[in-house]
């Protein structure tokens, strides 16, 4: 299972290079690199960073997996939820390559509205870690890393079936609600306010326990 996780990574890997090397002789040498919250052009830059900063960013993030358990302290390693860790993992490589995808879509057809585009692949985003993110144990690199869920295995476990549940249904609805024609900014507003709400529960929760004297 291992090694069918790091071979999707590096399919998805070789195709951003591969799309990218084919779509290079055909594009002008400087190209937009950067859009503001309207979904705008604001930034152009080179073509070879605009069409190869990405996949080299999901190079480095790959060797970033591949280190990460070997740094994590003993009682926080990520063996104990091994095929999780990089079910997530892939899936922020991916997470990368959409939005390489969307670029590249934007610099060989025309513009599109890559902020309600990238609000879309969020949700998308959301909604697949969601459905496993109650798998995820302790650790210092994935999840809802807080000083409550660090300091206690229930707060932790608490936390996270309820970002799960969470994350899901902000998944699908945002991503419904993005084909219903809501605006990017909107969409962008949403995905940061249910990402504070396990924040601010771990919080609550945690102090709860402590009135208790169950932490």
């Amino acid at each position: 299972m291992t090694r069918l996780y790091y071979a999707a990574a590096v399919v998805l890997i070789v195709l951003a290079f591969c799309a990218s090397a084919l779509l290079y002789p055909r594009l002008p040498q400087t190209v937009p690199i950067h859009w503001n919250i309207h979904g705008e052009v604001d930034g152009y830059g080179d073509k070879s960073l605009g069409l190869f900063l990405m996949p080299v960013l999901m190079v480095l993030l790959l060797g970033l997996i591949r280190a990460l358990p070997w740094l994590s302290p003993r009682s926080f390693g990520i063996d104990r939820f091994r095929s999780t860790w990089l079910f997530i993992m892939v899936a922020v490589i991916g997470s990368l390559g959409y939005v390489h995808a969307i670029m590249l879509w934007t610099l060989w057809r025309g513009p599109i509205d890559m902020l309600r585009a990238t609000a879309a692949g969020l949700f998308f985003f959301f909604a697949l870690c969601g459905n496993v993110l109650g798998r995820v144990r302790r650790n210092f690199f994935i999840g809802v890393r807080t000083p409550w869920t660090l300091a206690s295995e229930r707060v932790w476990t608490d936390t996270h079936r309820m970002a799960a549940r969470l994350m899901v249904a902000s998944g699908v609805l945002g991503a419904a609600a993005i084909l219903a024609g809501m605006p990017g900014w909107m969409s962008i507003a949403l995905i940061l306010f249910v990402c504070m709400i396990p924040v601010v529960y771990s919080l609550v929760l945690y102090k709860r326990l402590e009135r208790r004297g169950e932490v």
